[in-house]
């Protein structure tokens, strides 16, 4: 069943009437989930007269429903490729923080490393004990249970999975063959869960399980999280830090579609990404539109102060710069819609 988000209804104050408040609806990646929910709140309360109804379906959904029209905006981690964007002309990315996804287990071990070699074995079946020979290559002194290795990956379309697979992609010849990068692939082995929220309950209740989430669903259920090898050959914890150190050196394009997997750099960590709202270039409601850049310029702005508490790295100086460039080639019936607090800096 879908998850309806009515994020800001708690937070309701004021004095206007409900005849003047203003319901914006979106649609999309559950990897932002928890700092979108604390935007759309404290935004609220800075305007009482917008409400937020999020639905956390994944980011295929939100790229779907943006195409469709049915939202106001989507949300999604990986960015549209090319025949998405033909069948939704003039959708433009507006990246809002950056995030990691984080490989998580189910198994009696302390601490527990993975190469880029071991975690493409394991999830395409090659790997399928814990104390397989490679394994305890990787991770000497440490006591591997002689136990099956449960593969758990999502089952929807999914902005964390295009971040994995683009990552697997990228140091697995093998992989990238066979399987590809997308939000949605032909999974070799495993079980399927619906969103971080499934994938993270799968884990939990299954022995043996290994999967992928997004940072803050691993610290919130305190799962254990495994340390990578990097481009650099440097073993790293997933981190906020470590996500920053990833989108460095990037060369941001103009629409803000990028892979920041595998970065170079001997802190960098190598499942990082953008993750970006959806909106159309050209919108039908002037009202509406305006509402929407508003509460957008202040997400990238103010709204950045609440990325860390909640595991996200805030966006770098630069690539702020570019989106505040963006937003003021939005329009309404051809017409620009930057106003009110969007137009200070």
């Amino acid at each position: 069943m879908k998850r309806l988000i009515l994020a800001a209804a708690l937070a309701l104050a004021g004095t206007a009437s409900a005849a003047d408040k203003l319901l914006l609806n979106g649609a999309g990646a559950t990897f932002p989930f928890p700092l979108y929910s604390k935007w759309f709140s404290e935004y609220n309360k800075l305007h009482p007269e917008y409400q937020f109804n999020y639905q956390s379906i994944g980011s295929g959904g939100g790229i779907q429903q943006v195409t469709n029209r049915t939202v106001d905006f989507g949300a999604s981690d990986a960015p549209m490729k090319d025949a998405q964007l033909a069948a939704a002309p003039g959708t433009v990315h507006i990246p809002t923080v950056l995030g990691a996804v984080v490989v998580t287990y189910h198994a009696a071990i302390d601490t527990l490393r993975l190469s880029p070699d071991a975690l493409a074995a394991i999830y395409l079946g090659k790997i399928t004990k814990w104390n397989d020979a490679a394994l305890a290559k990787l991770n000497p002194g440490v006591k591997l249970p002689d136990a099956s290795i449960n593969v758990v990956h999502r089952s929807d379309g999914s902005g964390t999975t295009n971040i994995f697979t683009d990552y697997l992609s990228k140091v697995s010849a093998e992989w990238k063959t066979r399987v590809g990068a997308s939000t949605s692939v032909k999974w070799p082995v495993g079980l399927g869960g619906k969103g971080n929220e499934g994938v993270t309950g799968l884990v939990k209740q299954t022995p043996g399980a290994i999967g992928y989430v997004e940072l803050a669903y691993a610290k919130q259920n305190q799962l254990p999280m495994a340390e990578l090898r990097n481009k650099d050959g440097l073993w790293v914890k997933p981190t906020m830090e470590g996500t920053s150190v990833a989108a460095a050196g990037i060369v941001m394009p103009d629409d803000f579609r990028v892979s920041i997997t595998d970065a170079a750099g001997k802190d960098a960590y190598p499942m990082a990404s953008f993750t970006y709202l959806l909106v159309p270039q050209d919108q039908q409601d002037p009202v509406r539109a305006r509402a929407l850049v508003e509460f957008i310029w202040w997400a990238v702005h103010d709204g950045q102060k609440y990325a860390a508490p909640l595991d996200y790295a805030p966006l770098p100086k630069a690539v702020v710069r570019q989106v505040e460039a963006k937003l003021k080639t939005l329009t309404a019936k051809g017409q620009h819609i930057l106003v009110g607090s969007a137009n200070r800096k």
